[in-house]
């Protein structure tokens, strides 16, 4: 009604006024008030989370009404810590609160969407010709590819159906398989921790086919090197809530206010129970204002900052004075007293390998792996034995990888020797590689005792001890003599705290305050003194030295393994807890064994041809006492020897289809393992690294799903869209003055290698506008899938609050038709097939007991090309490419018949896969899946991924315990008992978050008493580290990283990329050009790119892309905030409004990660296209130390070691732009 008679007596109203006519009595229509109270009306709330890469893994009620959801609230009922600590709850945070937003946006791909071109050609062959003939006719003609391939990014999408959109990627796939092989094919999709069936969905598909999986977490530059390199481990963090457990806390480079919401209040907690914090940061981060004392480096420096709290540690704690705890600590659960020989190098000794029993005469009586057993010095009895715990130990015994102080051969207690300064046979100089510039010798020349021993083969050798290395290559004065050693903390020595503050401008008294309180506390308290840790380290190129700086700090300190203290990194939601539940499910490991899998950065470096731009030498990186020959190769050609020695692995493998090598075999009459090995020692069959712009090599398809890679984590974008897409770019490099490889072949350099690029998302994002085919998944509320996270001990669902909207689909049911497709197209042109793969070295299998000494490579003919020992293995799968279907949506009979496992152990799991008979149903349909658990829905593949995890399963829990007690010769299944009863199935996590069962996968305990924190286990439980020694080590001794001068840390500065000088002042705008260090950090408005775009978000915060600018570096260039500037080097170019503030010190230009181009962007003056994200200034830049495999710890696993995108080392050119031009004209075409 129009309530007309209201209006007419609206001022004719009696009015009562009352509280001395403040208040007054109305009688007037309150009807308009039920939209409100209507808005927060709900017809239910269902339970679900945000799969994004952020680390939260909240717990959130999504509000659904008239099946519509209307908004988002944080759940309440995480199940309670013990009293004396802080609940987790209330976790969530204002970008989460903003994603129903998504859900109704015009954002949201709604249907299936083919680029116009593409699918015009398509519907004109498929009137004539069958889908894999079509398919040919249009990739495999240069002209007709040309034509979609040149305008990927510039829009033109038409709608296209289901069925459409499946035959196309069905018959690409077929084709590809079929011309070029299987390995042709390849899937881009981080992080399955945030939605682990969604990630699985893809990854299952791809292995089913023999297709690629491409890792994540090194590529983001996520994944810690120093992790590995020390722990064997590729990442173990404490809970979060162990951060109130501290009694010092440092965070070092992670803005946890700002990029850990959820879980920062117990950061400002701990500090009400009188726990000192510490805030270092180049910039005033948010966290700094928690912080009792901020330290402020200058970035890329913290290294030096880390040494030089090395040497305060080192000076107070263990030289001059002695902790009883360090010691101790030290002695059991380091490498500290490990033996070291040492070798001379132009008249020089330096450190050399570990001593090991194969040294020794007789091999010190140890038969199995002696290359494998380091040694050393019993104090009691002044022999020299090898301890139980070190690697030889894992594998081809049992009962000795343990960390009792116990010779491994006798039994016999030991107790071994840290130092020979009291017990040495001389005296004498060592030298220790330099890198921190001209106000040292690159060669310090330090004073260490050693002992004379007689080696197997008659001569004599030199040894000392870790810890004995250490303190002189920190330089420590023992009163030893020599020169380059501290007397004081004022002398300019490198790594005192005067040398370190002409390098970070850190004050030496506060480098001196912090390092010993920090060490006080750790001694009178056991080890509780942590470092938070994150992307402002990690992302620089020598992570590993600032990574391994710290370490070291917290192993000198007795930190790790208790709670309370230890090593805190967290970037990147790397933790999926149910580990070896999901990864038969995610790799069809069910079904089939080996998948390929390759590291992503490697991948990209060759397929981007970003290595054709490579202007860093490698002899600028060598150490001076590196082997001859060090510096002559390039990155790629240190890439591809890691790849051929089987350290690395390849995508594509071999430069000949494997299925054609298959076939060839059997026409000479030999196993495809044996013939392709014969044709490559013979040089007939190539592997495909040693010549990446053949396009006998090139990726041809590839799937992105729950990633945003050319908007989020594409380091080099503009080289991804020139060479990859074959599209429109702004690169303003050319290959002058670039480095030419030696041991691969250069080609002409090729464009548009990719024949199709299928993009799953919800969201149209940077990757989608550039794909071929984009398919509409659901939405975080619209599925159903499981999350977890190394913040908290939950595992939680993401739940289907409204089914998919529009025409979308969860990425289970998406790739289940693909495959349904797959198999009637591909099946009938394939049919069953032999396939062989090359798996590389893998850690935590026997293969990672590779070459023990210097490493041989088989094509220089410095040795015999021995598959699994020389070079990579080789195995032979059998593939019915007509089952595909059939096995995605069934759990297959190998988990019955071989059984599960993870990190080097196994397991029986043939009851499991019976109970999910039950629980899944069995199939029905005749074939080879008849009778096997089926895998339906999402739901049945999360009951998969709950049962067979020990994390989720008590019952294998207790199984997983016993097969490591095998191993250990310890009893570890009182860990499990008390929970072996417990199941925790799909609908449970959908009740409440379910704290995980102890998994002896992991190396930190789920208990009610102590808080998770990695390396527990290992010191509690005396359960070795995954390395060479089986404990933490100080000393790297693999020959490439002592090449490299990377034994033990050092300071090495930011490396010089060159790509500024080339520019500057070539394109004159009138205005003045900065060169600045480039820093790309998470931001406060966005999680990686999702969020970004989010209408709350962008009110938030600046509307579009920014760059923040110090105010001394604003002024320099006439540049006032909110104006417009350009950032540019050789990689390309980018347009943003200028943030100007004190913040940011001189010398540094931020831009916070994952700002894409899609939003608010004008042209770019130097390159005339819209400006660009904040990857078309970086160029990823492997490191030869992160190839190595093969080498105990230092051995490939998918995410876990290899080459990392790191990109902080780079600098730009930043201008204020005269002209912004918003290009509205008509896009033109490449070369219009």
């Amino acid at each position: 009604m129009s309530h007309f008679l209201d209006r007419l007596k609206f001022f004719s109203k009696p009015a009562e006024p009352f509280s001395n006519g403040h208040g007054t009595v109305v009688d007037e229509d309150r009807t308009w008030e039920n939209a409100y109270r209507q808005r927060w009306q709900h017809d239910k709330i269902v339970r679900s989370t945000h799969g994004v890469n952020c680390t939260g893994s909240c717990s959130w009620k999504v509000y659904v009404k008239n099946g519509l959801i209307t908004w988002e609230t944080q759940q309440t009922d995480y199940p309670r810590t013990r009293p004396d600590l802080p609940n987790h709850e209330p976790r969530g945070c204002p970008r989460g609160a903003s994603y129903s937003w998504y859900v109704y946006s015009a954002q949201r791909v709604k249907y299936p969407m083919v680029r116009g071109r593409l699918m015009e050609m398509w519907r004109e062959a498929r009137k004539t010709m069958d889908p894999v003939t079509a398919w040919d006719w249009i990739s495999q003609d240069p002209v007709r590819s040309q034509q979609y391939k040149s305008i990927r990014g510039l829009g033109g999408f038409v709608r296209a159906t289901w069925e459409e959109s499946n035959e196309i990627i069905a018959a690409a796939n077929a084709l590809t398989i079929k011309k070029y092989g299987p390995d042709r094919i390849v899937g881009f999709s981080p992080i399955p921790a945030m939605s682990m069936v969604s990630y699985a969905s893809g990854t299952r598909y791809l292995s089913l086919i023999g297709g690629v999986a491409l890792s994540f977490y090194d590529w983001y530059c996520d994944l810690p090197p120093a992790s590995p390199q020390v722990w064997g481990e590729q990442t173990d963090v404490p809970e979060s809530a162990d951060w109130y457990n501290s009694t010092y806390l440092m965070v070092w480079g992670s803005n946890v206010p700002m990029t850990r919401t959820p879980d920062a209040h117990f950061y400002t907690e701990v500090r009400y129970k009188g726990t000192k914090t510490v805030a270092i940061s180049s910039d005033y981060g948010e966290m700094v204002k928690f912080g009792d004392i901020w330290l402020a480096p200058k970035q890329g420096t913290d290294a030096a900052l880390a040494l030089a709290m090395g040497h305060v540690i080192l000076k107070e704690f263990h030289s001059e004075g002695q902790s009883a705890y360090f010691r101790d600590y030290a002695r059991q659960y380091t490498d500290f007293p490990m033996l070291v020989l040492l070798k001379e190098h132009n008249g020089t000794l330096v450190p050399d390998y570990f001593l090991r029993a194969s040294h020794l005469d007789n091999n010190l009586d140890e038969t199995n792996n002696p290359e494998w057993k380091t040694l050393v010095i019993d104090e009691t009895t002044g022999a020299i034995t090898a301890p139980a715990g070190s690697i030889g130990f894992r594998w081809g015994e049992s009962g000795k990888w343990n960390l009792e102080q116990k010779a491994g051969g006798s039994g016999a207690p030991i107790v071994p020797m840290l130092s020979m300064i009291n017990d040495s046979d001389a005296v004498t100089e060592v030298g220790f590689a330099y890198f921190g510039g001209k106000d040292a010798s690159d060669m310090l020349l330090r004073k260490v005792p050693v002992k004379t021993i007689r080696l197997a083969d008659g001569t004599t050798g030199l040894v000392t001890t870790v810890f004995d290395l250490t303190l002189a290559n920190y330089g420590i004065d023992r009163g030893l003599g020599g020169e380059n050693v501290a007397e004081s903390y004022d002398d300019d020595v490198p790594y005192t705290p005067a040398w370190q503050e002409k390098h970070t401008g850190v004050k030496r008294a506060d480098v001196i305050t912090v390092a010993r309180q920090f060490a006080e506390n750790a001694d009178q308290t056991r080890g509780k003194s942590m470092v938070i840790v994150g992307a402002g380290l990690n992302h620089w190129y020598h992570m590993d030295m600032t990574y391994r700086g710290i370490i070291n700090m917290l192993m000198m300190c007795g930190c790790i393994g208790q709670s309370g203290g230890g090593w805190a990194h967290y970037v990147g939601q790397e933790k999926l807890r149910p580990q070896t539940g999901w990864t038969p499910l995610a790799f069809a490991q069910d079904w089939v064994r080996p998948m390929r899998q390759m590291n992503g950065t490697s991948f990209f470096y060759a397929h981007t041809s970003q290595w054709r731009h490579e202007k860093l030498e490698t002899g600028d990186i060598a150490s001076p006492s590196a082997a001859g020959g060090t510096g002559d190769l390039t990155l790629l050609d240190y890439n591809a020897k890691a790849e051929r020695m089987g350290w690395l692995p390849s995508a594509p493998q071999l430069q000949t289809n494997p299925l054609e090598v298959a076939k060839a075999a059997a026409a000479a009459g030999q196993k495809p393992a044996a013939y392709a090995l014969d044709q490559i020692k013979a040089g007939q069959l190539q592997f495909s690294c040693d010549d990446p712009d053949n396009p006998a090599n090139f990726p041809r398809n590839m799937f992105v799903w729950r990633s945003n890679i050319l908007g989020s984590s594409g380091k080099g974008h503009e080289y991804f869209l020139k060479y990859l897409l074959g599209t429109q770019n702004g690169l303003l490099s050319d290959e002058e003055d670039c480095l030419t490889p030696k041991q691969v072949k250069v080609r002409p350099a090729a464009e548009g290698k990719l024949d199709l690029l299928v993009v799953l998302d919800f969201r149209m994002s940077t990757t989608c506008l550039y794909g071929d085919v984009v398919l509409p998944t659901a939405t975080w509320y619209e599925k159903d899938d499981l999350n977890t996270s190394d913040m908290h001990p939950f595992i939680h669902p993401l739940s289907e609050a409204v089914q998919p909207l529009w025409q979308s689909k969860s990425d289970w049911e998406i790739y289940k038709g693909i495959a349904e497709k797959f198999s009637e197209i591909g099946g009938e042109l394939l049919g069953t097939q032999q396939d062989i793969i090359l798996t590389p070295l893998m850690h935590d299998t026997p293969g990672e007991l590779g070459q023990p000494f210097d490493p041989k490579d088989w094509r220089a003919g410095e040795c015999e090309a021995i598959p699994g020992k020389t070079m990579p293995n080789m195995t032979v799968v059998e593939r019915n490419y007509r089952d595909v279907y059939k096995k995605f949506t069934s759990i297959g009979p190998l988990l019955e018949t071989i059984g599960n496992g993870g990190k080097g152990i196994s397991w029986k799991t043939g009851h499991e896969v019976d109970v999910l008979r039950g629980i899944n149903r069995t199939v029905l349909d005749e074939g080879v899946s008849q009778g096997q658990p089926r895998l339906d829905t999402a739901i049945d593949a999360a009951e998969m991924i709950l049962s067979l995890a020990p994390e989720t399963n008590g019952h294998v829990a207790v199984k997983a315990w016993a097969a490591l007690s095998s191993i250990t010769g310890r009893d570890h299944t009182h860990l499990a008992l008390p929970r072996e009863h417990d199941s925790i199935r799909f609908r449970d996590v959908q009740a409440q978050p379910r704290k995980i069962i102890s998994s002896p996968t992991w190396s930190g305990l789920e208990s009610e008493e102590v808080s998770y924190t990695a390396g527990y286990t290992n010191v509690h439980e005396l359960i070795p580290w995954r390395t060479l020694t089986g404990r933490q080590q100080f000393y790297q001794d693999h020959l490439w990283m002592r090449d490299f001068g990377e034994g033990l840390c050092v300071y090495k500065p930011a490396i010089n990329t060159k790509t500024t000088e080339a520019l500057l002042g070539t394109k004159p705008n009138g205005n003045k050009e900065l060169a600045l260090n480039f820093l790309t950090p998470h931001q406060k408005w966005g999680i990686h790119s999702t969020y970004s775009d989010n209408l709350r978000m962008l009110t938030l915060s600046r509307g579009g892309p920014h760059v923040w600018l110090s105010e001394t570096d604003a002024q320099a260039a006439g540049i006032v905030d909110n104006d417009w500037i350009e950032v540019f080097n050789v990689n390309g170019s980018l347009t943003a409004r200028a943030i100007v503030s004190q913040r940011i010190p001189a010398g540094m230009t931020m831009m916070y990660h994952a700002q894409e181009k899609i939003i608010n962007v004008p042209g770019a003056e130097m390159t005339g296209k819209r400006g660009g994200i904040h990857n078309s200034v970086t160029r990823a830049v492997p490191k030869p130390t992160h190839m190595i495999g093969g080498y105990a710890q230092l051995a490939y696993g998918f995410n876990y070691y290899g080459t990392v995108g790191s990109n902080r080392d780079e600098f730009v050119l930043v201008r204020k732009m005269n002209k912004v031009d918003w290009l509205e004209g008509p896009l033109q075409e490449q070369g219009a």
